[in-house]
């Protein structure tokens, strides 16, 4: 991947992270494929498709309020996108119970996430 596809990428996942820590839900489904293949960190598995992420993302904020902020963009060979996130979570009373460092890897198509994989 050329730099200039590596500052797109970048530039997008900034914005859905941003998008996520504001919880706009709509903002991120756009910017995914309708089949796409996510994880569901918090009760485990894959969701597909942007209704079953989005179920997934309002179950997750109903009982807690995690914060996302990218701080390392990489390009693996196959094109997909690495990222290194500073990661809290915090319960609905504000009581922390995650505070570290996660790498997501995300597969592009045609410009909208088609998957993402939490690596440990």
């Amino acid at each position: 991947m050329n730099s200039p596809e590596l500052a797109t990428s970048e530039r997008l996942l900034t914005n859905l992270y941003a998008a996520f820590n504001e919880r706009d839900i709509p903002a991120l489904l756009a910017a995914m494929t309708p089949d796409v293949s996510w994880p569901n960190g918090w009760e485990g598995g894959l969701v597909h498709g942007r209704d079953e992420v989005s179920a997934y993302w309002r179950r997750q904020w109903d009982q807690l309020e995690p914060t996302v902020m990218p701080t390392a963009f990489a390009a693996e060979a196959d094109g997909r996108i690495v990222v290194t996130v500073h990661q809290v979570v915090r319960d609905k009373t504000g009581a922390k119970i995650a505070d570290h460092t996660v790498t997501h890897v995300y597969r592009f198509n045609d410009g909208l996430v088609a998957e993402m994989e939490i690596r440990a």
